[in-house]
């Protein structure tokens, strides 16, 4: 099994706002067979090494070194965090703190060390999870089923949720078609089935609060569309698993739900694809490096589509947005493209992670600007 924790809108928003005289961030490969994670933490100790060398060369203060050198000492030295790993593993440390999350996705080993964390490999886990929540829903049962890429679905507890639409509004059944007040017949029962539905979204309200995830609705007929009058989260996607979710177990939820997802996030790049040709028409984009660092700089960046896979060292003018690129990687310099999408995300733009096969003309980036330059 997965063990999983993404981070949200707001740990990235409080992440790229870091400044230390040390960053280090490291991003391993990782296993969720405990057994084999021997190999992971070798890996770790090998970029911990790394990036004290590049520190050194760079003259850090002694005792900040050996501070920072003790955060990796004691995450190596957590048997119990190595046991319950996932598929990759980010460590965002400075000599102060330590952050980690652990992830679904693959990604390539890297290790960094700047002034600032180097972030965009966390988008990518950010834009296209390939997780949701599955609200099963039918007149006899209700469940909220979490979905991870390769990892086991599991149930989720501890929601309020009604049993099913007779108990929750006090019936024995639904199908009573005897008068009951202005309550009977088809009529009645779409009655019936709106308060059913009002509960269950008022019973995922505190679950949901707050969160992106995407929620995939498992229903049929008047239910199904009722739900949807009714839904108050934001994420619930407009395609479904139109099958009575009764017959499905988790584990075929959770396969039915990957085409869904697949293609929320192909018709969300899409839709951004199709802007970005509108926008270059009007002179608002930029897929220049020096553009958009000038236009994220002065919160030009509307949305914003970035290669998660390439690194430029160099430096952005906190300023003018002045870009200066560097020969190679080293403590003095950064990934700029990432220092975009950071002063991008700062200003409240929206940012995505992708493979350079998805950014229009096939650089490190594309952006959707506010204005014309």
């Amino acid at each position: 099994m997965l063990h999983i924790d993404l981070p949200t809108r707001g740990d990235l928003d409080t992440l790229t706002r870091v400044r230390a005289d040390a960053c280090v961030s490291i991003y391993l490969e990782t296993t969720p067979l405990s057994q084999e994670s021997d190999a992971a933490r070798i890996a770790l100790s090998n970029a911990a090494r790394e990036a004290r060398s590049q520190l050194e060369t760079n003259g850090l203060d002694k005792r900040r070194l050996a501070a920072l050198m003790e955060q990796f000492e004691d995450l190596d030295a957590d048997a119990e965090f190595w046991r319950l790993q996932a598929n990759a593993l980010a460590v965002l440390a400075t000599p102060d703190t330590l952050r980690t999350f652990r992830l679904a996705n693959t990604l390539t080993a890297q290790t960094e060390v700047s002034d600032r964390f180097f972030l965009k490999p966390l988008l990518r886990a950010v834009t296209f999870p390939h997780a949701a929540y599955v609200l099963a829903l039918s007149e006899n049962a209700v469940r909220l089923v979490e979905v991870f890429a390769e990892m086991a679905p599991r149930e989720v507890r501890g929601i309020d949720l009604p049993r099913d639409a007779a108990s929750a509004l006090g019936k024995s059944t639904l199908n009573d078609r005897s008068p009951s007040g202005r309550i009977h017949g088809a009529e009645g029962q779409n009655v019936r089935f709106r308060q059913f539905a009002r509960k269950v979204d008022a019973a995922l309200r505190p679950v949901l609060s707050g969160r992106d995830t995407p929620l995939i609705l498992a229903a049929t007929g008047r239910l199904a569309s009722i739900y949807r009058s009714v839904n108050s989260y934001p994420h619930l996607l407009p395609e479904g698993i139109e099958d009575s979710p009764d017959r499905l177990t988790e584990r075929e939820l959770a396969d039915r739900s990957r085409p869904v997802l697949d293609s929320a996030y192909a018709r969300e790049l899409g839709e951004l694809k199709s802007l970005f040709d509108t926008r270059a028409k009007q002179g608002r984009t930029a897929t220049d490096i020096a553009d958009a660092a000038r236009a994220a700089t002065f919160g030009a960046i509307d949305a914003l589509l970035v290669d998660i896979d390439t690194v430029v060292p160099g430096r952005i003018n906190e300023e003018t947005g002045a870009l200066t690129l560097s020969d190679k990687a080293s403590a003095q310099s950064y990934g700029v493209v990432d220092e975009i999408a950071a002063r991008a995300l700062a200003t409240g733009a929206r940012v995505l992670g992708v493979r350079r096969g998805d950014i229009p003309g096939g650089g490190e980036l594309a952006a959707i600007l506010r204005y014309a330059s």
